[in-house]
């Protein structure tokens, strides 16, 4: 079976940059009959991106275009997930975990919280609820998803706002150390601050405690701090490895090999490392794929590579999840 267990829909902050990369998409899928870069291209695209804002995120025909390219990369089930940060009823949430202090990554925080902190649960819910049987026709399983940041200490205000819907599995991520999302390019610089050692020991022990919370059904990109290139000696981080496939395997969860750090930032490489892979494959650690495509020309993306390879580390099955509940099931590549 192939399978993308993590992508996402229209998601914000709200730039030209995101514009520009919204066309794109949209051309991929129905290019303009006009040249690139004439008044007429122009004014059509003008015309095509405004309509995509007018309908929203949750837009069926945006949403059917994820459709039409797991159609084309053969993919018979799919998960769409929302970062619970998009949704209103999460904003105290982030609030009360997040600086967003008279600091310089407090102001740039608060803002980005304002620009993405946008939709409500009940309308993402019900877009996907609505497309299941649509792509079903198409002989694409679609499952509804939510990828939730996890903070040290909120695990009981978490609890509450995973029971706003019926999801069929649950992520766990880390974005943030002590209220700092690190993965935000304009505060990258911030890593020369830490003793990378320490930094990681941090991290995966936040890691460990997001596992054994009991909250999630699958651990995102495990690794996602080296984003920017910042890492000790991988040989140093073995021992976090160890611990972190530990406790995925003692508390029965599953994660993921996800290709979005591969093809979106610097760092070049998929999550987790190969060398993390091999001790979680030693470990027991069952696993999913995904793309962590924001847009729908990225639905698939490298799942066929991250298959093909653990098929050759001996993995035989793929987990898949349906209200809760995983479903293990023969890994295609």
């Amino acid at each position: 079976m192939k399978v993308d267990y993590h992508l996402h829909l229209e998601e914000g902050p709200y730039s030209f940059r995101w514009l520009d990369r919204t066309n794109t998409a949209l051309d991929w899928f129905h290019p303009i009959d006009a040249t690139k870069h004439t008044r007429d291209w122009l004014q059509a695209s003008y015309a095509r991106l405004h309509a995509r804002l007018e309908r929203g995120a949750y837009d069926a025909a945006w949403i059917d275009l994820y459709l039409e390219e797991a159609l084309r990369k053969g993919l018979k089930e799919v998960g769409i997930v929302e970062h619970l940060y998009r949704f209103q009823e999460a904003r105290s949430y982030f609030e009360r975990h997040m600086e967003l202090g008279d600091s310089e990554l407090g102001r740039l925080q608060t803002t980005w919280l304002q620009q993405v902190c946008t939709e409500n649960v009940d309308d993402f819910v019900a877009a996907i609820q609505t497309a299941k049987p649509r792509w079903a026709e198409k002989g694409v399983q679609l499952r509804l998803g939510i990828e939730a940041d996890y903070f040290t200490g909120g695990e009981a205000e978490l609890t509450q706002l995973l029971n706003l819907a019926n999801w069929d599995y649950v992520i766990g991520s880390v974005h943030f150390i002590d209220g700092w999302g690190f993965d935000n390019p304009d505060v990258s610089h911030l890593f020369e601050q830490y003793d990378l050692p320490d930094l990681y020991r941090w991290f995966f022990g936040v890691v460990e405690s997001m596992i054994r919370s009991g909250l999630f059904d699958i651990a995102a990109h495990l690794d996602n701090l080296k984003v920017f290139r910042y890492r000790p000696d991988e040989a140093l981080l073995l021992p976090l490895y160890e611990q972190i496939a530990a406790a995925l395997h003692e508390t029965d969860t599953a994660t993921e090999v996800n290709a979005g750090l591969y093809y979106r930032y610097p760092v070049r490489e998929m999550c987790p490392s190969p060398a993390f892979i091999e001790v979680l494959r030693k470990h027991g650690v069952v696993f999913t794929l995904s793309s962590d495509a924001h847009f729908p020309d990225d639905i698939g993306k490298y799942v066929a590579e991250n298959a093909a390879m653990l098929k050759q580390q001996g993995v035989g099955e793929i987990a898949t999840f349906a209200a809760r509940q995983r479903v293990m099931k023969p890994l295609q590549a």
